[in-house]
């Protein structure tokens, strides 16, 4: 599976704890949002709720591990765009339940509202439930026909509501787009060249910032 970590400004103290508590799992994992507060273009919460969407929509990964401070604030961003099923987690337990009930693509966490001791501790904790076996077991047991098929229609439900996302990149304010697009290694890990989604491609073309040439 291909992972990406997308940070947000407010929290990017937390992405060596993120960082250290997914490696090493058989994975590979992007590192795709800020990692120091110097980084520029400054992101926030909602820059990283929409470079999520547009990676998992690109299919340039497969799942996004992000938040902010107290987590709903990125998982609201990014539930605005189709394709994405986005859980906010606290425990293992929220992990387990939510890999095989939800089967999600998107994960946010709370890393400033309380965050502190043993907080490097439980993110380990929350993946190892997180990207366990069992995803879409279901739980109970004899609830997993009827969780299935939940799923299928949140899925028709996406698609039904949301615009394509060759279109959102197109309607989206600069104040949006252009942050994500400039910032370093997004527009490399795009790669409109080689996307299948020639339309999103084309999308993202017209919106290419300066600064990547």
């Amino acid at each position: 599976m291909r992972i990406a970590i997308v940070t947000e400004a407010s929290t990017v103290q937390k992405n060596r704890d993120i960082l250290e508590a997914i490696v090493d799992r058989g994975h590979e994992v992007l590192n795709v949002g800020m990692r120091s507060p110097d980084d520029r273009p400054e992101l926030t919460y909602i820059h990283t709720g929409f470079l999520a969407a547009l990676l998992l929509n690109a299919g340039r990964v497969d799942y996004v591990v992000g938040g902010c401070g107290t987590g709903q604030g990125f998982q609201a961003s990014v539930d605005q765009y189709p394709n994405v099923v986005c859980g906010h987690l606290q425990t293992p337990l929220d992990a387990w339940l939510f890999t095989r009930i939800n089967a999600g693509n998107c994960v946010s966490f709370a890393l400033n509202e309380g965050y502190g001791w043993g907080s490097d501790v439980n993110l380990r904790l929350v993946f190892d439930q997180l990207f366990a076996d069992g995803a879409a077991e279901g739980y109970p047991a004899h609830r997993r026909e009827s969780q299935d098929e939940s799923r299928r229609l949140l899925g028709e439900l996406s698609r039904t509501t949301h615009r394509p996302m060759a279109d959102i990149v197109r309607g989206l304010d600069d104040r949006i787009v252009q942050p994500v697009l400039a910032f370093p290694g997004v527009w490399a890990l795009l790669n409109p060249e080689t996307l299948p989604d020639r339309a999103l491609a084309g999308a993202l073309v017209d919106r290419r910032p300066v600064s990547v040439g």
